[in-house]
């Protein structure tokens, strides 16, 4: 019974370590004192704002960067976001 409540426990812990390291999104003044590594672009098809974000986010990360500054957003049917990257 031990082991079960250590195994959930770190699966938990590891869940959260995890998504500590997901890229944030930033203001302009926030940016302002991060270095910019780039820029990103999502788009598809009937999202929610929350899945935009998201996807911002994860593209952030896979180009390992820290954050990020929405510079372009639309969404009318199809969306299309364009974004900052900062390490």
């Amino acid at each position: 019974m031990k082991i079960k409540a250590t195994v959930a426990t770190l699966s938990v812990l590891s869940m959260l370590s995890f998504g500590a390291f997901a890229a944030q999104s930033v203001d302009t003044t926030q940016a302002a004192k991060l270095q910019p590594a780039g820029v990103i672009t999502v788009s598809g098809v009937a999202a929610a704002p929350s899945d935009i974000r998201q996807a911002l986010s994860d593209k952030a990360d896979a180009k390992g960067a820290t954050a990020y500054r929405v510079i372009e957003a639309r969404n009318d049917g199809n969306f299309h976001a364009t974004a900052e990257i900062y390490k």
